[in-house]
């Protein structure tokens, strides 16, 4: 079987998924190839849009959350004309020759405007391949509309379907295996063992603050909030600076001074291990983070939402009871202290996370596209 998966970099997510599902399919021994579309069809293209995702989400939050919220108050147009799907057009007939001569048997978009591209090579009968979109974020993306001619869509949860069936999908091309990670994180260690190995306290509460692999949002001041929470049951913090060099000086030294043990770490690589050290992981809502986390079974502490999708991800993981969200009138501080007083606010939200993770997210995936690719083509389907 021959996999072909279009990712775009706005972000590490999309990437973080269509690598997990590369890595998996050339294990069970299928042929998977990662391509990334914009910088494909051009690479000013694709390095404007990675760019200038970055900048956005740290410099323009309030431009960019309202024209999120305008693509989703949008009507949607029916016309070939429209913006998305004039662009669409244009790229996919860039991409179709390199499909053409890959000539796969399935192909995965892990983005929404490369399910676009899909969308647009199904409707006009161009591809033989299965196509399917994957969601990396605990909503459907306003454009998803645009995309219900490929054949199946997979969300993170049931819980979604209704969005996807809102958006036009028909509920048997929705598949609600999870948003796909490295199945290395369905691997747990004890606590204890995790904590043992990170020269940690074994017995002490313990908080993860992560800020994603470029150290989003104000780390040290974060680290300042959580170390001035003071009550007779003590904690220990690991804080993940990933590639924020400047953040991790100001949190080493802090930690030297600090109440709490604080272990300060950079970008690492055995993030899995962490976490099963931790009972609570403080961290922007990322899909893929977040998916890592419910699969450890780690109840959350949101901080720092990037607007639009990262908002919509908020509220799915407060309203099924996995999360709290740190907000002006709820700082975190005061969200560490209630967990701190009750474990069973910390056991509901365990209970709860266990109703949505999906450990096997990735080998669920992969045999559905094994299965899905041994079905033979109907020819009426392919305009033959």
């Amino acid at each position: 079987m021959k996999v072909l998966v279009l990712s775009i970099t706005a972000g590490q997510g999309h990437n973080a998924t269509a690598k997990a599902i590369c890595a998996y399919l050339e294990l069970i021994g299928c042929e998977a190839e990662m391509l990334d579309t914009f910088n494909y069809v051009s690479r000013i293209l694709g390095e404007t849009v990675s760019k200038g995702y970055l900048i956005t989400a740290s410099k323009a939050k309030l431009a960019y959350k309202s024209a999120y919220r305008l693509a989703e108050l949008r009507k949607k147009s029916k016309s070939d004309a429209s913006p998305t799907r004039a662009t669409g057009t244009m790229m996919a007939k860039k991409l179709l020759g390199y499909i053409s001569d890959y000539d796969p048997d399935v192909i995965i978009c892990t983005h929404i405007f490369a399910g676009i591209i899909l969308d647009v090579l199904k409707e006009k009968r161009e591809t033989r391949a299965k196509c399917i979109g994957i969601l990396t974020d605990f909503a459907f993306h306003p454009y998803w509309e645009d995309c219900t001619h490929n054949d199946y869509v997979v969300t993170p949860d049931k819980l979604l379907n209704i969005q996807g069936i809102r958006k036009g999908f028909k509920t048997e091309q929705i598949l609600p295996l999870g948003i796909p990670i490295k199945p290395s994180f369905s691997e747990k260690l004890t606590k204890e063992e995790a904590r043992e190995k990170l020269g940690l306290n074994k017995n002490l509460s313990t908080f993860l603050l992560m800020g994603g692999s470029m150290g989003y949002g104000n780390i040290a001041e974060n680290v300042k909030k959580i170390d001035m929470v003071d009550m007779d049951r003590d904690f220990q913090l690991i804080c993940v600076c990933g590639n924020n060099a400047e953040a991790k000086a100001e949190v080493d030294k802090i930690a030297a001074e600090s109440r709490h043990k604080i272990l300060v770490t950079g970008f690492v690589n055995y993030i899995s291990t962490i976490m099963d050290a931790s009972d609570c992981i403080i961290t922007k809502p990322g899909g893929l983070t977040t998916s890592e986390s419910l699969v450890k079974g780690l109840p959350m502490i949101i901080i720092n939402p990037i607007p639009g999708q990262e908002e919509r991800n908020t509220q799915f993981l407060t309203n099924t009871g996995c999360a709290m969200s740190a907000t002006k009138t709820c700082p975190l501080d005061e969200c560490i202290y209630q967990l701190l007083m009750s474990d069973t606010r910390i056991e509901t939200m365990k209970r709860s996370i266990s109703e949505i993770a999906k450990p096997n997210s990735t080998r669920d995936m992969c045999s559905f596209l094994v299965n899905l690719a041994h079905t033979p083509i109907v020819e009426e389907q392919m305009n033959v």
